[in-house]
């Protein structure tokens, strides 16, 4: 007795659920990503052959712009309310609840502390304006120096994240002597270790280095 053929239909897919986890996905980041705050100056650095990858997280970033103004900033938001509880609790600022979660919502911060209660009122993009015009943070060569305003940030961002890597981002233009009162400041707390951020360029032809990346090469 012949097998009877069921007809052949084509496969149809309801792609309608899918769609719609998409399109939820996609509102869901686009309403809870929060954007990186635009740095208040632009710094060109110098150039450097040096390939070592910079860290990823965990990153305290002190920059110098091209008049030698200091700018200080931590990337791990969920650190930066313990930072500045230590930083308040140490100098007395008297901040309100508010000003430390506008802080920790924040970027750079490049003024003093006796500005900084009226900085944390504005809105972010009054506080992007004016780190334009901030004076940067009052450094000097010493720690004890009442006037080392940096010393506090970095000794309270230690206390609150010692797993911190510390990248200083100077302009190519800044003078020697600012840079140099930042690294008297990270001395001054033990710390030998940090990276310079530049800009790569190719190793120059005929150098140790040129001839030491071949080997490198040749040998991979």
């Amino acid at each position: 007795m012949p097998k009877a053929k069921l007809p052949r239909k084509s496969t149809n897919i309801d792609m309608t659920a899918m769609c719609d986890v998409a399109f939820l996905l996609l509102t869901f980041f686009m309403l809870a990503t929060k954007f990186k705050p635009e740095e208040p100056v632009v710094v060109k650095t110098p150039s450097s052959i040096s390939e070592i990858p910079l860290p990823d997280v965990d990153i305290m970033l002190l920059t110098v712009d091209e008049k030698g103004r200091i700018f200080f900033s931590i990337d791990n938001k969920l650190k930066r309310k313990a930072l500045i509880d230590d930083v308040d609790a140490e100098r007395q600022l008297g901040l309100s609840e508010a000003q430390k979660n506008a802080f920790a919502l924040g970027g750079s911060v490049g003024i003093s502390f006796s500005q900084i209660k009226s900085f944390l009122d504005l809105r972010p993009d009054e506080q992007a304006e004016s780190g334009r015009t901030a004076s940067g943070i009052p450094v000097d060569t010493s720690v004890l120096s009442p006037n080392n305003e940096l010393a506090q940030w970095v000794k309270s961002a230690r206390n609150t994240n010692p797993k911190l890597r510390i990248c200083i981002k100077a302009d190519g233009d800044a003078s020697y002597p600012n840079v140099k009162k930042i690294i008297n400041t990270l001395e001054g707390w033990k710390i030998f270790k940090f990276n310079l951020i530049t800009n790569l360029k190719a190793v120059p032809a005929g150098t140790a280095a040129y001839e030491a990346k071949n080997k490198v090469a040749a040998s991979e």
